[in-house]
């Protein structure tokens, strides 16, 4: 028997949406891999198709072309009934926690209403511990059990959304922007959480984020999207040391440096956005980049492996190599 190494395998992944104006391209020609264990952080502005493509991922949307293989399983086409038995293996950690909790359950109900769906235990007492020992593992305490998520803050709220997301006992989870709706003091919280949680379980993440500074916390690997197309790919450490894409280096000049005597240069990113819907043949980024030229404007870019394990899809960089 073959040792599965990735977790995830998508390949040439494309989601289109159909709308009075023609095809909405949400994701485009999308690949990458996540060995088991570790987690790809998925980066790029709002509307950049980051969100779509982790729903994609988990069946939750159909995929228009490509595929999605799960610890060597094509589940790209999986049947409903499949589908529902992969949910116990790959779950989703939403972004608002308040919204995505049905206010009129208490922390109990909520935590254990995967287990009640999926029938897991048939006896109440058992059902009470495995809740329990959720709530104690994300860290809240036993005397909120009875609380509704209105008398709760932010954090607490979403540790409910993270012992959801783990009651199943999943492999995958989907991190969708976990983070972005809580003070920063709390964010650091949670991220320290799903690292332990992560190291203490053997979890594998995609972390999908719109704060660079995040990413790099929780990231072994970073993907950075643009209007649906992979812009650059890379280790973490080496996308904010050797940056190769201009939207790329763009993103990281804008991330806040806590010092006065450190000053960066910020690159503006002037220029329309490309409109989504039945897109124009080239780089996406070309109506926005100081280095397009006509090459960019009617050529679409590959993705090419610059440096060991550095992609990028530019034709820029490539010249230069």
């Amino acid at each position: 028997m073959n040792q599965i190494d990735n977790c995830l395998e998508v390949r040439n992944l494309k989601k289109y949406f159909k709308t009075p104006a023609g095809a909405l391209h949400a994701v485009d020609d999308v690949t990458f891999d996540i060995p088991l264990g570790s987690t790809l952080g998925v980066v790029g502005e709002s509307g950049c198709g980051k969100s779509t493509l982790g729903r994609v991922v988990l069946g939750l949307l159909d995929a228009t072309d490509g595929s999605v293989v799960f610890q060597g399983e094509d589940i790209t086409n999986a049947s409903k009934k499949r589908r529902k038995e992969l949910r116990t293996d790959m779950q989703l950690i939403f972004q608002d926690p308040f919204s995505s909790l049905d206010p009129r359950m208490c922390v109990s109900d909520l935590i254990a209403e995967p287990l009640h769906v999926y029938k897991i235990y048939k006896s109440g007492v058992d059902l009470e511990k495995r809740v329990a020992d959720l709530m104690d593992t994300v860290g809240l305490a036993r005397r909120l059990a009875y609380a509704f998520p209105h008398e709760l803050d932010g954090g607490r709220r979403q540790r409910i959304g993270v012992a959801r997301a783990l009651a199943l006992n999943p492999k995958f989870i989907v991190c969708d922007e976990p983070v972005s709706a809580l003070d920063v003091s709390i964010q650091a919280q949670i991220l320290n959480l799903l690292k332990t949680l992560q190291r203490d379980l053997g979890l594998t993440y995609m972390f999908i984020t719109h704060d660079l500074s995040v990413v790099k916390h929780i990231s072994r690997d970073i993907l950075v999207m643009y209007m649906g197309c992979m812009m650059e790919k890379s280790p973490a450490d080496e996308l904010f040391e050797h940056p190769m894409h201009p939207y790329t280096k763009g993103l990281l000049s804008a991330i806040p440096i806590p010092s006065i005597h450190v000053k960066r240069k910020k690159i503006l990113m002037k220029g329309e956005i490309t409109s989504p819907v039945e897109p124009e043949p080239g780089c996406r980024f070309a109506p926005r980049c100081p280095y397009a030229t006509e090459q960019c404007r009617k050529e679409m870019p590959v993705l090419v492996e610059v440096t060991p394990g550095h992609f990028t899809a530019c034709h820029q960089v490539k010249g230069e190599q």
